[in-house]
């Protein structure tokens, strides 16, 4: 797959870099930039990401680095049994636990969220830091969500860190979960008040926890591109009106000298 030319490779993270330091120096500068295109593209393109994964994996399927990044193009795409396969990979080689709930959110893709909650309450779990603890608990209550357990998935969610006042980088998604639950629970006034404190929290707008709020309150939003469509439409619709009206005048008049 071609690779831009502002593209060098040095763009990695220089973990994944040192990583890669047991490739040959040619091998490892394409691994590398096929990687920088995996992340690149992962969130507005998961097709292509997942694309130039498999040239990095067809490269260097030794490099756990390589592994993880296909692994997580794979679950990008929604492709749960290979993106699975590729994090336990990644894990083997490496013995680290920190992909654990993405592992048990891969379960949950293909159907097994039984298995994810098994994943919740493995020792695994308390090998991850806090960020890790917080995600293994979202995914843990999307398989009650699965199960149908709204009331277990809102008790789930519950915990120091939703209550906690500091703001932390999974904050606002934590918030926006709970919120969401309790929505789904049929609890709406509640439900407000957590997509508003998700709102507070979320900076850098990685929910769309402004739009759940506006919804709730009954604010409405307009296309302006599409009301700009419409009054274009409204008046071309005139003009030929008009240009109607001028031919039957014309014709009129014309009429008028023959007589």
């Amino acid at each position: 797959m071609p690779i831009p030319e502002d593209v060098t490779g040095d763009e990695i993270d220089k973990d994944v870099r040192q990583e890669l330091q047991s490739l040959p120096k040619g091998l490892a500068e394409d691994v590398a930039k096929n990687l920088v295109m995996v992340a690149r593209l992962i969130d507005e393109d998961p097709e292509g990401a997942y694309g130039y994964s498999k040239v990095a994996l067809r490269l260097a399927s030794r490099v756990a680095a390589v592994r993880e990044a296909a692994g997580f193009a794979a679950y990008a795409s929604q492709k749960y049994s290979e993106a699975l396969a590729e994090f336990r990979a990644a894990r083997r080689m490496t013995g680290n636990v920190e992909l654990w709930p993405v592992m048990a959110d891969c379960e949950r893709g293909l159907g097994r969220p039984e298995k994810a909650l098994d994943m919740a309450g493995a020792p695994e779990v308390h090998k991850l830091d806090k960020a890790g603890q917080v995600e293994m608990r979202l995914v843990a209550a999307g398989a009650r969500r699965d199960m149908g357990q709204l009331d277990a998935a809102i008790v789930t969610l519950q915990s120091p860190e939703l209550a906690s006042n500091s703001v932390q980088p999974w904050t606002a998604r934590l918030r926006y979960a709970y919120a969401d639950a309790l929505l789904a629970a049929g609890r709406e006034d509640e439900a407000r008040e957590w997509f508003a404190k998700a709102v507070e929290s979320d900076k850098d707008g990685s929910t769309d926890a402004s739009d759940r709020l506006a919804e709730l309150d009954g604010v409405e939003f307009v296309d302006a591109f599409a009301e700009d469509e419409d009054e274009d439409e409204v008046e071309a619709d005139i003009d030929g009106v008009e240009k109607v009206v001028e031919d039957d005048d014309v014709d009129d008049d014309e009429g008028d000298l023959k007589d």
